[in-house]
Protein backbone atom coordinates (compact mmCIF):
# COMPACT_ATOMS: atom_id res chain seq x y z
CA UNK A 1 0.00 0.00 0.00
CA UNK A 2 1.80 3.36 -0.89
CA UNK A 3 1.21 6.44 1.52
CA UNK A 4 -1.97 8.60 1.64
CA UNK A 5 -1.96 11.99 0.00
CA UNK A 6 -5.01 12.88 2.14
CA UNK A 7 -4.47 17.51 2.99
CA UNK A 8 -6.88 18.54 5.55
CA UNK A 9 -9.19 20.81 3.99
CA UNK A 10 -10.54 23.44 6.02
CA UNK A 11 -8.76 26.35 6.31
CA UNK A 12 -9.03 26.57 10.09
CA UNK A 13 -7.05 23.05 10.84
CA UNK A 14 -4.43 23.96 8.20
CA UNK A 15 -3.68 27.45 10.02
CA UNK A 16 -3.00 25.66 13.01
CA UNK A 17 -0.22 23.65 11.22
CA UNK A 18 2.04 27.01 11.27
CA UNK A 19 3.16 27.91 14.96
CA UNK A 20 5.24 31.03 13.83
CA UNK A 21 7.71 32.51 11.46
CA UNK A 22 11.86 31.88 12.51
CA UNK A 23 13.82 35.33 12.31
CA UNK A 24 17.27 34.61 12.83
CA UNK A 25 20.44 35.41 10.88
CA UNK A 26 20.45 32.35 8.82
CA UNK A 27 16.63 32.45 7.94
CA UNK A 28 17.17 36.26 6.25
CA UNK A 29 20.25 35.04 4.57
CA UNK A 30 17.64 32.61 3.16
CA UNK A 31 15.54 35.17 2.43
CA UNK A 32 17.65 36.31 -1.00
CA UNK A 33 16.73 32.85 -2.50
CA UNK A 34 12.62 33.33 -1.76
CA UNK A 35 13.27 30.91 0.80
CA UNK A 36 10.92 31.30 4.71
CA UNK A 37 11.74 29.73 7.24
CA UNK A 38 8.38 28.49 9.56
CA UNK A 39 8.06 26.42 13.46
CA UNK A 40 5.30 23.76 12.27
CA UNK A 41 3.71 21.33 14.40
CA UNK A 42 5.15 17.71 14.51
CA UNK A 43 2.70 15.61 12.78
CA UNK A 44 2.04 18.35 9.84
CA UNK A 45 3.31 16.86 6.54
CA UNK A 46 4.64 18.80 3.78
CA UNK A 47 1.57 18.50 1.51
CA UNK A 48 0.10 20.17 4.75
CA UNK A 49 2.64 23.15 4.90
CA UNK A 50 2.21 23.59 1.54
CA UNK A 51 -1.66 24.01 1.43
CA UNK A 52 -1.13 26.04 4.78
CA UNK A 53 1.03 29.01 3.34
CA UNK A 54 -0.70 28.47 0.15
CA UNK A 55 -3.97 29.38 1.77
CA UNK A 56 -2.56 31.93 4.39
CA UNK A 57 -0.65 34.18 1.98
CA UNK A 58 -1.72 33.35 -1.50
CA UNK A 59 1.65 32.96 -2.91
CA UNK A 60 2.59 29.04 -4.83
CA UNK A 61 5.03 27.23 -2.98
CA UNK A 62 7.33 25.03 -5.28
CA UNK A 63 9.03 23.46 -2.49
CA UNK A 64 8.71 22.74 1.04
CA UNK A 65 11.69 21.02 2.99
CA UNK A 66 11.43 19.57 6.66
CA UNK A 67 13.46 19.01 9.70
CA UNK A 68 12.64 17.56 12.83
CA UNK A 69 15.50 19.67 15.45
CA UNK A 70 16.37 17.39 18.85
CA UNK A 71 14.64 18.01 22.10
CA UNK A 72 16.20 21.13 24.06
CA UNK A 73 16.27 20.61 27.58
CA UNK A 74 14.92 23.11 30.13
CA UNK A 75 15.77 23.13 34.15
CA UNK A 76 13.68 25.39 36.51
CA UNK A 77 14.93 25.41 39.90
CA UNK A 78 15.40 21.74 40.60
CA UNK A 79 13.43 20.36 38.37
CA UNK A 80 14.48 19.20 35.00
CA UNK A 81 12.53 18.76 31.85
CA UNK A 82 11.95 19.30 27.79
CA UNK A 83 11.09 22.25 25.85
CA UNK A 84 8.12 21.96 23.70
CA UNK A 85 9.65 19.96 20.39
CA UNK A 86 8.49 21.91 16.29
CA UNK A 87 9.15 20.90 13.01
CA UNK A 88 10.57 23.27 11.39
CA UNK A 89 9.96 23.74 7.28
CA UNK A 90 11.31 25.78 5.02
CA UNK A 91 9.50 27.02 2.37
CA UNK A 92 10.85 27.85 -1.17
CA UNK A 93 8.20 30.45 -2.96
CA UNK A 94 7.62 31.05 -6.57
CA UNK A 95 9.67 33.51 -8.90
CA UNK A 96 7.76 36.92 -8.33
CA UNK A 97 6.49 35.54 -4.82
CA UNK A 98 6.95 37.32 -1.43
CA UNK A 99 5.69 37.19 1.73
CA UNK A 100 7.82 39.99 3.56
CA UNK A 101 4.68 42.56 3.40
CA UNK A 102 2.90 39.40 5.34
CA UNK A 103 5.82 39.42 7.83
CA UNK A 104 7.68 42.24 7.90
CA UNK A 105 5.32 44.94 7.56
CA UNK A 106 8.27 47.43 9.03
CA UNK A 107 10.60 46.66 6.27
Amino acid sequence: MGRSLAVKTKERDLADLIVRPIVTEKATTLLEQNKYVFDVTLKATKLEIKAAIESLFDVSVTKVNTMNLPRQKKRVGKFNGYKTQYKRAIVTLKVGDSLNEALFPEL
